[in-house]
C-alpha cells in the first residue's frame, strides 16, 4: 500500500474516533507530539522499527514513551496498534494528515512565512489578516528566518506561494535585462 493513502486511512480512523469522543484537537496534538519525538530521535526510531530487537522489547520502549508523555488512552491504543501492525514508521505522516483534516474541519489553514529577519509581531498580524482575506479561512501563522531571501517575505499557504522577496525581484530584473 502506498504510504500516503495508508497515512490518510489511519488519520481518518483517528479523526472519526476523536470526532465521536469530542477530543479531536487533543488527539491531534498528542499524535503530533509523539510524531515529533519519533522524527527527532534517530535512536527512538531505530528502537521502534529495527527487527534486530524482539517485538516485545520494541513494544516496551513504545509503552514507556507513551507513559512518559501522558497521552489519552485513545492515543496510547492507537500508537500501540500501529506498532503491532508494524506501521509505527508512518506515525509522522499520519499526524500530518490528521492535522490537515482537523484544520479543514475547523476552517483553518496553516501558512509558513519566511523573512530575511524574524517577522515582528505587528507585521505577523498584518500578514495573517491579509492571508485570511485571501483564503477566507482562519490562518495559523508559522514563521521562520532565511537570510538568503535578502528582504521581504515569502508566504506559503498550502500549495500556493506568495513570493515578495527581494531575491526573487532581483532575479526577475536580471532575466529581463538578459532577454
Amino acid at each position: 500500500m502506498i504510504a500516503g493513502s495508508l497515512a490518510r486511512r489511519y488519520a481518518r480512523a483517528i479523526f472519526d474516533l476523536g470526532t465521536a469522543k469530542g477530543n479531536l484537537e487533543q488527539l491531534a496534538r498528542e499524535l503530533e507530539g509523539l510524531a515529533a519525538n519519533y522524527s527527532a530521535s534517530r535512536e527512538l526510531a531505530e528502537a521502534l522499527t529495527n527487527p534486530v530487537f524482539p517485538r516485545s522489547q520494541r513494544r516496551a520502549v513504545l509503552e514507556a514513551v507513551v507513559q512518559r508523555v501522558a497521552v489519552t488512552p485513545t492515543t496510547r491504543n492507537f500508537v500501540l496498534l500501529l506498532h503491532d501492525r508494524e506501521r509505527i514508521q508512518y506515525l509522522p505522516a499520519i499526524a500530518r494528515e490528521l492535522r490537515v483534516m482537523v484544520d479543514e474541519k475547523a476552517g483553518r489553514v496553516r501558512a509558513q512565512v519566511t523573512g530575511a529577519r524574524p517577522v515582528a509581531p505587528e507585521h505577523g498580524a498584518k500578514i495573517r489578516s491579509a492571508l485570511e482575506q485571501a483564503t477566507g479561512k482562519t490562518v495559523v501563522l508559522e514563521t521562520k528566518q532565511d537570510p538568503e531571501i535578502l528582504g521581504g517575505i515569502v508566504a506559503q499557504v498550502g500549495d500556493v506561494v506568495y513570493d515578495g522577496s527581494i531575491r526573487t525581484q532581483l532575479e526577475l530584473l536580471r532575466e529581463r535585462a538578459l532577454a
